[in-house]
Order: structure tokens, then C-alpha cells, then sequence
């Protein structure tokens, strides 16, 4: 048997890679490179990460149908194309500011920096700035947001249902890697070659990843590089879900969009990715910032770069939980979605250590830095099942569609926690705001910090409820 599902497996893990590459390069530059430039504040800046979070959330509303329409092979190149544009434009709202509020417009970015020192008026600076990077991030998230419904669909093409937690675990970790590779590479370009130069270099890597996805994705049951028995491996469930319906020769009929909307199985999914995915992207957006807040250690200083590899380092072992539930299917008897839900809530009680991260802090920076890393490595262990049950429960023409409601739920918690996270940071500074022990800055942590704690197990309870058994859909 051939093994090229996992080829594209592989692909899948450099495409996330990217991904979450492009998306924190503004996390790791805008601290201590953009603000002091444009006059940012803790609120701009939550601002600018909120609207992006909406912006991807209503973008997944239709990238998993777009996806579904077009298929995997060109949807995901659309969507790669799009996104890496957008990444790459960051770099010149500099300029784009400088030709706006001084009139200088044919400028370099160095040349770009002069010609905003020289206006006085630090609000319309801000203003303007914060226009353009808002509409930067409009495009990069219009393009990430087919990301996730591309890979899970491609996933469910190339993986048995049995094997696509572990292969999603896989592709997932990406983000992982993303996270990691960001803050040992990103503020060092920043730093020596000028912040506009990390959104250039990093945006290229997109371009360079189209070139192979060209080349070497087709359909299973097209491709010269699967032979028989890894078609027949890939295709096991086929005849399984046939048999038990009676309708073996029958063609599948497409799920319609507002069809989607009247299964509990949509519901119980999109409930879980609004709880959860805000606490991953709040970790990613502001834990250089909270290092730099909170202990002075900016994002371009080595001990912050060795803080922020270990913390995603930590996340890999999140691998382990594409594996947990083939475990309980294989060893414990379980069916699939049966398997996944134990795993998910095992997965569900290690964000609660976020709840010690601000009081250990206070012993060391590394409590907090190894807790937010478990955490984080359990977000992408649940992370991996949640999208996986969507495999499970929902035929494959509708995958890309499903994902991508869910993707919008999670955006909008995304962006309620990215909006409220900047606004309260700002005034538990500006009024020295006590709780339980903490002021200032420290307490919006603390507050934050106890929401993401237990967001997952308040997530687990209402998905258990909605879909208490396995019940895929038949049309």
C-alpha cells in the first residue's frame, strides 16, 4: 500500500504553518515596533485583533460553501493566494499613512518613517494607521478563513474516519509550529531589516506553497502516486455507511445552506468552537504583549524569544490528541464520535491550570509561560477532535460548508475576547484596578486568564447535551 495520504497530510501542515505565521506577525511586531511609530494603544491594537476575528468569522460563513463549490484543489489555492496578498500589504500602510497625513506618498520605509515624524497630530496619525491596518487584516482574514474548511475537506477525502483526528492532530500542529517558529524569527527581521520587512518575507511563503499544492494535489482515486490499496484503505468506510443504509448504489444528494442550520450535530459544533477557538487566538495575540506588560520583557529580547518557543513547544504534544481517540475506538470498543467526546473531555480540564498562571507569576514568569503552553497544547488537542467530528456526523459534500459556520461561531469569540481583552487591559491600568489580591494591568490578566480556564468544559457540557450519541446524517 502507498502512503501519500500522507503527503498531503503534510502539505495541509505547511499551509497552517503559514497561516498562523502571517496572523502573528502583527502580535510580535506591534508593541514594540508599530506603536511607538502610529501612537497605538492596548485598545487599538484589541480593536484591530477584534475586527479581525469578525472579519474571519463572517469570511468562514462562506469560505467552507466556496470551498465546497469549487472544490479543495482550487478553493484552497484561492484562498492561500488571497491571504498571503493580504499579509504582504501590512507592509505598506506605512507608507500609505505617510502619503495620507504628510503628503509623501512616493517614499521608501525608511522614507515613510520621516515624513510621519515630521506631523505633530498623533490622533490623526492613529486614525489613519488603524484604518489601513484594519483593511489589511480584512483581506488576510477573507483568505485564512478558507484555511481550515480546505484542510479538514481534503482530510475527509484522503483519511478514513478512524484516522482523521490523528492526521487533523498532525495538520494542526502546524498552527503550533507557526506559533513557535514566530518569535524567534519575525521581531528578529523586525528588528534588523524594519518591521514592514517580516510582513514581506513571511507573506512570500504563501506564493511559494501554491506551487506545490498545484502540482502534487489531486483526488484520491486520480492521483498516479495512490495505487488500489490505499484507495481501498481510504475508501473503507464507503461500503460500511452503504451497507447500513441500503442505498448502496444511490448518489449522495448536497446538503443545501440553510439545510445545515436544522441538525443539533451544526448546533452542538458551532457552540464549542464559540467557547474555545477565542482562547487559542487570545494566547497567540497577546502573550508577547502580556510578557512585555506585565515583566518588561519585549518581544525582540532573547529571554521573550525563549519564553515564547518554550510556551509553543509545549504545545506540540498536542499531537497526542489525534491519537487518544483512536485509542478509546480501537482498544475501548467506542465509535468514533463516542471516542472523541471522552478524549475532548479529558482534553477540556487542562485550560483550568490558567486559573494559577497569574498568581505563580509572581514566583516566575515561567509558571504562567509552561501554564498558557498546556493550555494551549490542550486547545489544539480538542481543537483536532471538534473539527473531526464534523467528519464523523456529516456527509462529505457538506464538511467544507459545516466547518466553516462553526469557523464564524469561533470568530465572533474570537473577537468579543480580543475586544474586551483591550478595553480592559486599558482601564485596569488607567484606574489601578484591584482583584483578588491583583491591580492593575495583572487583574484584566487574572480576569481573562479565569474565563479561558473554563470556557472548554462549558463548551464539552452543552456539545454533550445537544448530540448525547453518535448519529451521523444520512440524506
Amino acid at each position: 500500500m502507498t502512503n501519500y495520504r500522507w503527503t498531503i497530510c503534510s502539505l495541509l501542515f505547511f499551509a497552517t504553518t503559514i497561516n498562523y505565521l502571517d496572523r502573528q506577525v502583527l502580535s510580535l511586531t506591534w508593541k514594540d515596533f508599530i506603536a511607538p511609530e502610529f501612537h497605538w494603544t492596548n485598545t487599538d491594537y484589541g480593536n484591530i485583533t477584534a475586527l479581525f476575528s469578525i472579519f474571519y468569522a463572517c469570511s468562514m460563513l462562506f469560505a467552507g460553501r466556496f470551498i465546497d463549490w469549487l472544490d479543495t484543489k482550487r478553493g484552497f489555492l484561492w484562498a492561500i493566494g488571497v491571504w498571503s496578498l493580504g499579509a504582504v500589504l501590512h507592509a505598506f500602510c506605512g507608507i500609505a499613512t505617510s502619503g495620507i497625513v504628510a503628503g509623501q506618498w512616493l517614499v521608501g520605509f525608511e522614507g515613510a518613517k520621516e515624513a510621519i515624524g515630521t506631523v505633530g497630530d498623533a490622533g490623526l496619525i492613529a486614525t489613519v494607521s488603524i484604518s489601513l491596518f484594519i483593511f489589511t487584516r480584512f483581506v488576510l482574514a477573507l483568505g485564512e478563513a478558507g484555511n481550515f474548511p480546505a484542510a479538514i475537506k481534503a482530510t475527509a477525502e484522503y483519511f478514513p474516519k478512524k484516522d482523521r483526528a490523528f492526521s487533523t492532530s498532525i495538520f494542526n500542529a502546524g498552527a503550533t509550529v507557526g506559533a513557535l517558529l514566530a518569535p524567534v524569527s519575525i521581531p528578529v527581521i523586525a528588528r534588523h531589516y524594519g518591521w514592514e520587512m517580516s510582513f514581506v518575507l513571511i507573506g512570500a511563503l504563501g506564493f511559494v506553497w501554491m506551487g506545490f499544492w498545484i502540482f502534487m494535489f489531486k483526488k484520491p482515486d486520480q492521483h498516479p502516486s495512490v495505487n488500489k490499496a490505499e484507495l481501498d484503505y481510504i475508501n473503507q468506510d464507503k461500503q460500511t455507511e452503504r451497507g447500513a443504509s441500503g442505498n448502496a448504489g444511490a448518489a449522495e444528494r448536497k446538503m443545501s445552506f440553510l439545510e445545515c442550520f436544522k441538525y443539533k450535530q451544526t448546533w452542538a459544533f458551532v457552540f464549542g468552537k464559540f467557547m474555545t477557538d477565542g482562547v487559542w487566538w487570545f494566547y497567540l495575540f497577546w502573550t508577547p504583549a502580556y510578557l512585555s506588560d506585565v515583566y518588561g520583557l519585549t518581544s525582540d529580547t532573547t529571554m521573550a524569544q525563549v519564553l515564547l518557543f518554550v510556551l509553543y513547544g509545549i504545545t506540540l504534544i498536542s499531537i497526542v490528541g489525534g491519537w487518544l481517540p483512536s485509542y478509546f475506538v480501537e482498544k475501548r470498543g467506542m465509535n468514533p464520535y463516542e471516542g472523541r467526546m471522552r478524549a475532548m473531555l479529558i482534553f477540556a480540564f487542562f485550560p483550568l491550570l490558567a486559573l494559577l498562571a497569574q498568581p505563580l507569576g509572581h514566583l516566575s514568569y515561567w509558571f504562567p509561560t509552561i501554564i498558557i503552553g498546556l493550555a494551549g497544547a490542550a486547545h489544539q488537542a480538542w481543537s483536532a477532535n471538534i473539527f473531526s467530528t464534523v467528519g464523523d456526523m456529516f456527509p462529505k459534500s457538506a464538511i467544507a460548508t459545516i466547518t466553516g459556520i462553526g469557523g464564524m461561531a469561533g470568530g465572533v469569540g474570537s473577537f468579543l475576547i480580543n475586544k474586551g481583552s483591550g478595553a480592559l487591559f486599558d482601564f485596569a491600568a488607567a484606574t489601578q484596578w484591584k482583584v483578588l489580591g491583583f491591580h492593575g494591568i495583572e487583574s484584566g490578566y487574572f480576569v481573562i486568564f479565569s474565563i479561558c480556564a473554563v470556557a472548554y468544559l462549558i463548551g464539552w457540557s452543552v456539545m454533550k447535551v445537544l448530540v448525547p450519541h453518535y448519529k451521523p446524517i444520512e440524506l
